[in-house]
């Protein structure tokens, strides 16, 4: 966004700040955040301190400096407040939680949490930071709802680094799946609407965050490795209780006669072609996001025993059938193949608020050594994107409005047309009548052709 174009909608750019204003109590670091999301919301090449303050007609970018390194503000709050304008604008019944993460390049060792561990940003290990998100989608639009710095375990045990680093006491090592819940109960206690949670394989193979979402009353659809274990059937077992699902119990065994359980790969292998349905779930960059799909009622294997009776589902590539993806969901037995599907697709979402978060408002540029750094620009840049969407979100309402009319106008038109026609003796007297709205009517039908598409609907219905 240029700087013209932010005043465009400086109105309502002030009105967004000012609902955050409060969190700041002093007058310096309220103008410098409001200085800095300029400055992330402009088309400066690298949204770095120097260049943003440059941009912005800063004499030097020490403002901006003490706005992350040594003012008065909790990010955390900042966060709450930003949640809260999130379900304002995007907020939906049916609306979807994505748990991804994302890496930040960085060289040296200093940078809070920083080693050398697997980088999806260029697919490969290489020395990094890596954030975990909890993003939100609904037919409203989608943006960010939390952040955490995943601590690698030696950086949590090594108290000199941590001091260094200003971690707090607090902090201790976290696995990403359960950063992933700390953000999702976070979420849920301040009544973010919710109805799925989505994510990729790197947290559906942490059952107890499988586990967490069911216990809160709300369905996934987590994508799974083709290892995960599972029967077709549910198999005996020998013990005290017989199992019915859920969490297994140690003291219970399978039976002599249990079939052995098999890998989801193995499972989708031995499905008949009669079983897969060819439907898009979303767009993609290049037309409609096509694949096929299918689903079995399966029963979950859980350290070897049996536990919730699941469905499997699978999405396999057209043009390279050898790559199939394979998803759990705990949805309940009616639910639509299709819905599923969809909410398998939602996950694509927090790859676009990656791509955006890092291309249109600094999500990865900044240049912070400390763990409080760190959160205040990661938390700044996820309100500049939270802004954008809703702006986003009110032209595209504007535009299916204009359309609206726009079709109105052609109905009009039609039906002008159609009167037209009957006897003769009362053919003039209409043709006089409808003269002068035909003229008009016919510059709204030029214009209603072109009216814009609307995006992609990513909201999953009532099963």
């Amino acid at each position: 966004m240029t700087l013209d174009e932010l005043e465009q909608w400086a109105s309502d750019f002030e009105r967004f700040h000012a609902r955050f204003a409060p969190l700041f109590r002093r007058s310096e670091p309220r103008q410098a955040a409001r200085q800095y999301l300029r400055g992330l919301l402009s088309s400066v090449r690298r949204k770095n301190t120097w260049q943003m303050a440059e941009a912005l007609g800063e004499r030097d970018p020490q403002r901006l400096q003490r706005l992350l390194f040594d003012a008065e503000w909790d990010a955390d709050a900042l966060r709450d407040e930003l949640q809260s304008f999130v379900v304002e604008e995007f907020g939906h019944p049916e609306g979807i939680g994505v748990l991804d993460e994302t890496s930040f390049v960085k060289k040296g060792t200093h940078s809070v949490g920083v080693k050398r561990q697997y980088c999806g940003t260029l697919g490969k290990r290489e020395n990094c930071q890596v954030g975990v998100f909890l993003s939100y989608v609904s037919e409203q639009g989608h943006t960010f709802l939390d952040r955490r710095l995943y601590l690698p375990e030696e950086w949590a045990q090594d108290e000199p680094r941590r001091k260094a680093a200003k971690v707090p006491k607090q902090v201790s090592f976290q696995s990403k799946p359960a950063l992933g819940v700390a953000m999702l109960e976070h979420a849920w206690q301040r009544g973010v609407p919710m109805r799925w949670v989505t994510g990729d394989e790197g947290y559906a193979d942490a059952p107890y965050l499988r586990d967490r979402i069911a216990q809160e009353g709300l369905w996934y659809v987590l994508a799974v490795s083709c290892s995960q274990r599972v029967w077709r059937q549910r198999p005996p077992v020998e013990g005290p209780q017989q199992q019915t699902g859920g969490r297994p119990r140690h003291k219970e065994r399978l039976a002599a006669e249990a079939a052995p359980a098999q890998s989801v790969a193995e499972v989708v292998a031995a499905w008949p072609a009669s079983l897969w349905m060819r439907f898009a779930v979303g767009a993609g960059e290049k037309g409609p996001r096509l694949y096929d799909w299918a689903c079995e009622r399966v029963i979950e294997c859980r350290e070897g025993l049996p536990g919730a009776e699941l469905c499997l589902i699978a999405r396999r590539s057209v043009s390279a059938p050898d790559e199939i993806a394979y998803y759990l969901s705990n949805a309940p037995i009616e639910t639509p193949l299709a819905t599923m599907a969809q909410g398998a697709g939602a996950r694509w979402s927090v790859e676009q608020c990656f791509e955006e978060g890092k291309g249109e408002t600094g999500l990865d540029e900044y240049e912070v050594r400390y763990w409080p750094s760190w959160h205040r620009h990661i938390t700044l840049s996820m309100m500049a994107h939270a802004w954008l969407a809703s702006i986003r979100r009110q032209q595209r309402s504007q535009e299916e409005a204009d359309a609206a009319k726009k079709k109105v106008g052609t109905d009009l038109c039609i039906a002008g047309r159609s009167q037209r026609t009957g006897s003769a003796a009362s053919a003039g007297s209409r043709a006089a009548a409808g003269g002068g709205f035909a003229s008009v009517a016919s510059g709204l039908v030029a214009v209603a052709s072109s009216q814009a598409p609307t995006g992609p609907h990513q909201s999953l219905p009532t099963a």
